[in-house]
């Protein structure tokens, strides 16, 4: 059964982006692999669920948020180019980073060494910081909303959406419960969120980095929210072997569950991080792309030049994370499409799987949807097959007929 044609797809919003490809989905949005005819440069474009295009006290804000996030210059944000409403589509145009998002690098590759903690870390609470000095909370942090391109750049994507959703006259219980994993408590309680609350998210993601699973688990994204009321988020070295004193410290910190013990905001956890860094001598690391990514695969269907462009391509499967190493070298691996997690999808236990330690969290299904290998025929396949069994019969039929004519002759002279 044939999935239904996106209808977005080839439209030009405001005569100028051009929507060609679907890259993720979740409740809120959807985001596009645009690009701008105007300058002739590939863009990622967000297209809000019609639900909030059509109010107005959504669209206000979604305005006031985008021009806020688009005068924030920092190299882990991702850049916002443009926002409009275009016959009732309500989009955002941002800087397209090439690469893929942290969630699938960690499906990938597992729990994180404290080097590489710090080299995607350092740049998130950067980008977060100075949008902090400028008054803006984020309040959506966790692994999807954080980009790693092929260059190795970490950016920060999707400020102040969560914001304006949740002040829109529709419902935003989906965005309470879409990022229950991270939340701060003050957010399950009040729903008010400032730098600290980003800071308590933050804290959440790096004991993901380092132990490969979220310190909480509940049966319902409700239930694993209101958990962090109640109960402390461990220390990651409580949980896996070979995490620093000093990494443990700093997340204890970050997820006091009073803001008030909390670092002040991304910049000031960024410097506790970088003196741990210099303390314990961590060589630097350049933060390697996700090699499967849905934004890889949806490109290359998207541009493959003919049918061989889909879903044929062979890349190097994922190493380890090597200090001074981006791309290690490896036995190469078939492609296999990963669907990436809706932007606002639940953190369910199905994703911890892979949580035993020292696990590096590779899919044990990679191999399951690979075909065997056929056998060689001789001759050249199906033909030469064919052709061998009717030589095989003319032969029987030939010796047949001999035998048949030896017998008949011996009892004729007998």
């Amino acid at each position: 059964m044939n999935s239904p044609v996106d209808p977005m797809l080839g439209t030009v919003l405001e005569d100028r982006y051009r929507i060609d490809a679907p890259i993720a989905r979740g409740g809120m949005s959807a985001v596009y692999l645009g690009v701008d005819l105007r300058l002739g440069r590939e863009v990622a474009v967000k297209v809000m669920d019609s639900r909030y295009s059509g109010d107005p006290q959504f669209l206000r804000r979604f305005e006031f948020e985008a021009r806020a996030v688009a005068g924030l210059k920092h190299p882990g944000l991702v850049a916002v180019y443009d926002q409009g409403i275009d016959n009732g589509i309500a989009f955002l145009v941002m800087e397209l980073v090439d690469g893929g998002s942290l969630r699938e690098l960690l499906r990938e590759r597992g729990p994180m060494p404290p080097h590489a903690v710090v080299a995607v870390a350092e740049p998130v609470l950067g980008g977060l910081g100075t949008a902090h000095a400028a008054g803006l909370v984020h309040r959506d942090v966790k692994p999807e909303n954080v980009l790693i391109s092929d260059a190795g750049e970490v950016k920060v994507a999707d400020f102040g959406l969560v914001r304006a959703v949740a002040e829109a006259g529709v419902t935003s219980a989906s965005v309470i419960l879409g990022t229950a994993a991270y939340l701060s408590p003050e957010q399950v309680e009040s729903t008010h969120a400032d730098a600290r609350s980003d800071v308590y998210s933050m804290g959440v993601m790096m004991f993901e980095m380092l132990t490969g699973r979220t310190p909480f688990h509940g049966d319902s994204p409700l239930s694993l929210a209101y958990q962090r009321l109640t109960y402390d988020v461990p220390a990651p070295g409580d949980v896996i072997a070979g995490v620093p004193a000093e990494f443990d410290e700093i997340v204890l910190r970050a997820t006091e569950r009073n803001p008030a013990d909390r670092y002040a905001d991304g910049f000031e956890m960024q410097r506790a991080l970088l003196t741990v860094a210099d303390d314990l001598d961590l060589p630097p690391f350049t933060v390697p792309a996700p090699k499967r990514s849905r934004e890889r695969e949806m490109k290359s269907r998207y541009r493959a030049a003919g049918p061989g462009g889909h879903g044929t391509r062979i890349q190097s499967a994922p190493g380890p994370y090597e200090p001074g190493a981006s791309s290690p070298e490896a036995p190469a691996a078939p492609v296999r499409p990963v669907a990436e997690p809706a932007d606002d999808r639940p953190v369910t236990p199905a994703r911890e799987r892979n949580d035993r330690p020292g696990s590096r969290g590779r899919d044990a299904a990679d191999t399951r949807d690979q075909a065997p290998l056929e056998p060689e025929l001789v001759g050249g396949g199906r033909l030469g097959a064919l052709l061998w069994i009717l030589l095989v019969l003319a032969i029987a039929v030939g010796l047949g007929a001999a035998g048949f004519w030896v017998g008949s002759t011996y009892l004729t002279i007998g």
